[in-house]
């Protein structure tokens, strides 16, 4: 009887120490993968791939009354640039518009774009997009629609892995060239948060392959 107890006893204490060696492990190949997803962001955040392409596209940011907010401002004066200099013959502006809005995202960028002297026929304006996957999405559907394979993605810097992952999960060939300037870049303090922020967004995006944003996810 003393026997049978102490064995119970030995047992019950090996799958004691089994199950917390289980936890740990899971604890840490979690913090892994968190890790590596924010190198992923940080690291993807400084490439700058100007590589010729079928379309320069900038993914919309608020815009009050038609005139693009300072985040979306930067974006558009940063593929205006990469137009200039032959990186693509089309600028597109894709976003839509929130509840109240007269304009879209799509609308105002476009409209930026022409009235500091880019040719109406280089840029197209894509007047959906309530967050990152919808607008990449409608963004691919015209690409397919016009015979466009190949993309340069202009956004801000943290933002590039995950809408450069979205978008290459469509089928189309993608690069990144984000903006330098803005608001997103203007203090160390913004630069962390958005890195964490985007970090958790990639991850909900690997988890359910849906955009952390229209989940109601939105974490700043």
């Amino acid at each position: 009887m003393v026997e049978r107890t102490t064995d119970t006893v030995t047992v019950m204490a090996a799958l004691r120490r089994a199950g917390v060696r289980v936890v740990i492990g899971a604890v840490l190949i979690a913090a892994l993968v968190v890790a590596g997803t924010l190198f992923r962001v940080w690291q993807v955040a400084r490439t700058d791939d100007r590589s010729p392409a079928d379309m320069i596209v900038v993914l919309g940011a608020a815009q009050y009354n038609g005139e693009p907010s300072p985040v979306l401002s930067s974006r558009l004066d940063h593929a205006a640039r990469l137009w200039r200099t032959d990186v693509a013959p089309v600028i597109v502006t894709v976003g839509g518009r929130q509840a109240g809005d007269s304009y879209t995202e799509g609308e105002a960028g476009r409209n930026y774009l022409l009235s500091y002297g880019i040719p109406d026929e280089a840029v197209v304006a894509i007047l959906e997009g309530s967050d990152t996957q919808r607008s990449v999405m409608a963004t691919a559907d015209v690409a397919q629609r016009e015979g466009w394979d190949s993309a340069v993605i202009v956004s801000d810097p943290w933002h590039s892995l995950r809408t450069r992952t979205m978008a290459r999960d469509t089928g189309l060939d993608v690069t990144v060239s984000p903006t330098r300037s803005g608001p997103k870049v203007a203090t160390r303090e913004i630069q962390g948060r958005s890195i964490v922020y985007e970090t958790a967004a990639m991850l909900y995006y690997r988890v359910t392959r849906g955009s952390a944003e229209s989940s109601g996810s939105d974490l700043g």
